[in-house]
Formats: C-alpha cells, sequence, structure tokens
C-alpha cells in the first residue's frame, strides 16, 4: 500500500466529500494530517477485530464491508463508493473488513487527530453525519434489493443502484460504468447463484435495457426498465 501526501486540489470528490463543507484554510489543516494511499483489489484496510486507530475518505474505487461467516462463506454488507467515509470514530475496534474490490485511493487519517479536527469544525461534524445519513439509506437501499423476491428485481435493482453511486449527479444514474463486484460477489450479494445472474443479464441486455461491456462495463440503454 502506497503513501503519498494529499493533494487536495486535484481531489475528484473534493466537492461531494465531507471535507467540502471546510473553507480552504480548514480543508488545508485537515490536508495536513491525512496521507494519500493506493489499494490493490483485494487489500484490507480494516480488517475485524483488530485494534483500528485510522479513518479514511474513498477517493475512487469501492470498498466493501463484510464479514466472513463460520462456515467460511463472506458476507457483504454494504459498499462504500467515492466520497464515501470509513472507520468507526470513538470506537477502538473495527468490527468488520473493509476491503478494496478494486484498485482504490483513499484519504487515511489517524483517527485521533480526526475526531480532534471534528470538535475543532462544526461544519465538518455536521457534514459527517450527513454523509453517515447517506451511507445509512444506501445500505438499506441494498438490504431491501437483497430482500426482493424475483432474481430480475434483484439484479434490475442492483444495477440501477451501481449507475446512481456512479453518477455525479443526484438526479440519475451515470449512463455507463464499472461493476465494482465480480459476478460470484454479486451472486453471494443477493442470494443467487452465478448462473442466474449471467442469465438476468442476459435477459435485461436483450430487452434493451443494458448493453454490457467487456467482464464488468455496464451501459444504462434504458434505465426506466430497471425500476419497474
Amino acid at each position: 500500500m502506497t503513501s503519498s501526501p494529499l493533494a487536495c486540489a486535484a481531489c475528484p470528490v473534493r466537492d461531494r466529500a465531507a471535507c467540502s463543507a471546510l473553507d480552504e484554510g480548514e480543508r488545508g489543516d485537515l490536508a495536513r494530517l491525512g496521507r494519500h494511499r493506493v489499494l490493490s483489489p483485494g487489500e484490507v484496510l480494516f480488517a475485524a477485530d483488530e485494534a483500528n486507530d485510522r479513518c479514511a475518505t474513498l477517493v475512487s474505487g469501492a470498498l466493501k464491508i463484510g464479514t466472513v461467516e463460520s462456515d467460511g462463506s463472506e458476507r457483504i454488507l454494504s459498499l462504500i463508493h467515492p466520497a464515501g467515509f470509513v472507520g468507526e470514530l470513538f470506537a477502538p475496534v473495527a468490527h468488520f473488513d473493509v476491503t478494496a474490490l478494486t484498485r482504490s485511493e483513499v484519504c487515511v487519517f489517524s483517527r485521533r487527530e480526526y475526531e480532534a479536527a471534528v470538535e475543532r469544525y462544526p461544519a465538518l461534524a455536521r457534514a459527517l453525519l450527513r454523509r453517515s445519513s447517506e451511507d445509512l439509506l444506501g445500505a438499506r437501499s441494498l438490504m431491501g434489493i437483497v430482500a426482493r423476491t424475483s432474481a430480475r428485481d434483484k439484479v434490475a435493482g442492483f444495477l440501477l443502484a451501481m449507475g446512481e453511486a456512479a453518477s455525479d449527479s443526484p438526479c440519475h444514474p451515470a449512463a455507463t460504468f464499472e461493476l465494482p463486484l465480480s459476478r460470484s460477489e454479486v451472486a453471494g450479494l443477493l442470494g443467487l447463484t452465478i448462473e442466474t445472474v449471467s442469465r438476468q443479464l442476459t435477459a435485461l441486455e436483450r430487452s434493451g435495457a443494458i448493453r454490457r461491456n467487456g467482464l464488468r462495463g455496464i451501459e444504462l440503454v434504458d434505465a426506466a426498465q430497471l425500476g419497474n
């Protein structure tokens, strides 16, 4: 995991992350506390049940929050998209694994120093609360998708959710994006088999709702179909 100083001026999520609530001087103070790190796919940022003295903002890529069940299977609890915040402030132990799904870039901070910054800058505290609320809503939405009855609705809802997460606009999903999860991970998350996921993707492509580009590329041709 490589590390370098933060370069906020070139940050692609500087207008969406919690730190966007700060003015330039305050943001500069916060930036001096952090480091920019690059994670390889599968690399663990925070490990479950280990003392955790860090927190992070995701700049690019995707992270998963998950746990390993007693039978050795993985259960994905939530996905973190760019501008998302990870790390339990005011808690010394990480309860779940936080792992990079793709090549990911993060701004990592000392938990103690970030806690002090939150107390020093009320605007940052309010922004983190909003960010946490948005992430909680996203997690609940994902749970709602998993709970759907039909395989078609699960896969369609998942694709729409990924398009919305990849979009810079709150009004419509991204037209094209890369799925952060493998076919196997999507199946495990949705409670389906890999074969069922593949069949549903094929059916959605034949109906004109999506177009697949390579292994993980998705183009939303008719996003309205996914919401029906």
